[in-house]
């Protein structure tokens, strides 16, 4: 059974950061690509950033390139997304996915 469980999350400042982690179980995490998505109150899902098995190739939206940056410890299961310069508009549920599945998600809010 795929079981993602994200943790990290928080409330913020605009310009803080946060380090979200995804400890990730049944399934072979080294040969899954991973990705981060998004959902703010009463919008969609919005995709995030994703990585490919060795960590080697990543992509960011447009909203959050040059301020995220998601990686992954292969050794540990584990995928990471370091969030800096946060803005109130990341206010969002975050989720660790491996499509189809997602976990449960980390609230991430950001506000003075």
């Amino acid at each position: 059974e795929v079981q993602l469980v994200e943790s990290g999350g928080g409330l913020v400042q605009p310009g803080g950061s946060l380090r979200l982690s995804c400890a990730a179980s049944g399934f072979t995490f080294s040969s899954s690509g991973m990705s981060w998505v998004r959902q703010a109150p009463g919008k969609g899902i919005e995709w995030v950033s994703s990585i490919t098995t060795n960590g080697r190739v990543t992509t960011y939206a447009t909203s959050v390139k040059g301020r995220f940056t998601i990686s992954r410890d292969n050794a540990k299961n584990t995928l990471y997304l370091q969030m800096n310069s946060l803005k109130p508009e990341d206010t969002a549920v975050h989720y660790c996915s491996k499509d189809p599945f997602r976990g449960r998600g980390t609230q991430v809010t950001v506000s003075s």
